[in-house]
This record gives C-alpha cells, structure tokens and sequence, in this order.
C-alpha cells in the first residue's frame, strides 16, 4: 500500500514538473543558448548584458550546450529563443543539410532565408568575426621553412605530423580528402584530436602543424603563425546571434539591441576577447562586461 502510495506520489510530482517545464519553455522569457567553447560564453554574457541594459528583462543563459546541433535543437523545443553563437558555415551543412558555400556574402544570404522558412528564425547579420578552421604552426618553423599561406606546406608536407579536430577528418566538402584533393599534398601522418589539444601539441613540438580556429586565444598565448588560406578551401564561419521570431514579435526591442552588435567585433579582437578569458583567466562574463563598458554600451550607435 504504501509502495503505491509513493508511486502515485512520484507520478503527480513528475506529471507537475513536466507541465512546469512546458510552460517555461513555451512562455516569453528571455533564455540564451552558449555552447561548450570560450568564445560563446563571451557573446552569450554580451547579448545579456546588453538586452539587460537596454530592456526592463532579466536574461537566463543557458550553458555549455554541447554543440550547434544542440543549440540547434534546443531553438525548436523552444528551450531557448535565442543562440549567442552561430555560424554560417556550420549551420549550412549541420542544421540545414546543405553542400558548403566559400563565398561569405552568399553563404550569409542562404542562411538567413532558409532559417526564415524552414524554423522561422531570424540568422541576424554578423558580429564582425569569422571563427573559421586555419592551418598553424610555430614561429619557430614559420621562419625555418619560410611558411605564410597553406600553399608553402607542399614542399615538407610529407615530412610533417599533423594534429586536426577530430571533427573535420570526415566532413563533407571542407573535410581532409577534399583538403588533399584541393592542395594536392599530405602529411606524413595526420593524428585526429580534441581541438584543445591540439595548440598544446604544436607548442610541446609534438605536431608540426596543427588545424585550429582563427579567433582562438590560444594562438597568441603559444605564440602560432597563422597561415594564409591562399586557395581559400574552407568555407566562412562567420559568427552571428540568433533569435525566434515568436521572441522577437513579442518583444521587438531585442532585435534592435541584437544589430546593436552587428558588425562590432573584428576576428583579430575577438581572439584577444578569448586570449583575456583563457589566458589572462578572466570570467567571460568579466571580459564581455569590460568590453561593452569600454564601449559604453555602443549607446553612440542607436542605442537609448
């Protein structure tokens, strides 16, 4: 009997706590999306210091989602109405499905369209930076083997180790085999890796060079040479926020606040904004504070 009294308990607390659920999920509040990376818990403590500052709203962020397809995800449960961290690149071929676009303007303008028809989203214009994969190496190598764009690796390539996301290995269009196809070389030995360690490898000498992201602070931190894209292979990551359009008909004002940003953040300062936080460790929260203090809020730029 009293088993049974338990149950029946159990099952009116769990049936509560999903209608509890639901309704958060579906009401208006506003809930930011950051996934598991430096940079997106830096714009997702921007975009909430901002609407704070500019909209009678609290903010909630929601941390550490694993990945564009689960903040992806989390959009349409309705979980979150807005994602800090976007990218065009990304998106085209993970939450739409679509072959890989190099041209940035075009590859922006699929994106926002086919968001707007399929989910009823809003892929605003982007921030500024572009976090997009990019060969490095030491400034040690760079300066012995006269290396500045991908191009110069052909001549040693086949005498280098190579340590990449593990993640692009296999991907479509912008992966490995069409990377080998495009430059017409390879390496030695290409090792797949989390891409956190795969600075730490090419600063140990471990890796000769090593496949990262072009806003990292880590580059600066072990002191990488970035090279040049010469044959422009990868496709733009530009970053963007995003938002439902359900959140932005009930509350306008935070499209207004979201393009405040447009257009605000350089790749090469967005990489210092991550160096602050990963190497200068400061809370995100602390280095998007002081960034938007330092620019007063862009008030200048349209705001109250």
């Amino acid at each position: 009997m009293k088993l049974k009294l338990i149950i029946g308990i159990c099952s009116i607390l769990f049936i509560l706590s999903a209608c509890s659920f639901s309704n958060s999920a579906s009401d208006d509040n506003i809930k930011v999306a950051t996934m598991t990376t430096t940079e997106s818990a830096i714009m997702g403590n921007m975009v909430k210091l901002m609407i704070e500052h500019y909209m009678d709203e609290d903010v909630t962020l929601i941390n550490n989602l694993g990945s564009s397809v689960v903040a992806h995800q989390a959009m349409i449960n309705g979980d979150v109405n807005i994602s800090a961290t976007r990218y065009t690149g990304t998106d085209l071929t993970g939450a739409l499905g679509m072959d890989a676009i190099k041209d940035p303007k075009e590859a922006m303008k699929v994106v926002q369209k086919a968001f707007q028809e399929k989910y009823d989203q809003t892929f605003f214009d982007s921030y500024g930076f572009a976090n997009t994969y990019a060969f490095m190496v030491s400034k040690e190598n760079a300066k012995k083997y006269n290396l500045k764009k991908v191009s110069d690796l052909k001549k040693i390539a086949s005498k280098m180790q190579a340590g990449v996301d593990s993640s692009w290995m296999n991907r479509p269009g912008d992966g490995y085999k069409a990377f080998k196809k495009e430059y017409d070389f390879d390496f030695e030995k290409v090792y797949p890796m989390q891409i956190g360690l795969v600075y730490d490898a090419v600063e140990a000498g471990k890796m000769d060079v090593v496949l990262g992201y072009t806003t990292d602070g880590r580059i600066a931190s072990y002191d990488l040479v970035v090279l040049e894209d010469d044959l422009h292979f990868f496709p733009p990551y530009d970053a963007s926020p995003m938002a439902t359009n359900k959140l932005l008909k009930a509350k306008p004002e935070v499209k207004k606040v979201l393009q405040m940003l447009v257009g605000k953040i350089s790749t090469d300062q967005m990489q210092k904004l991550n160096y602050e936080a990963d190497n200068g460790l400061l809370e995100p929260a602390v280095v998007a504070k002081n960034f938007l203090d330092k620019h007063n809020y862009f008030e200048k730029e349209g705001g109250k």
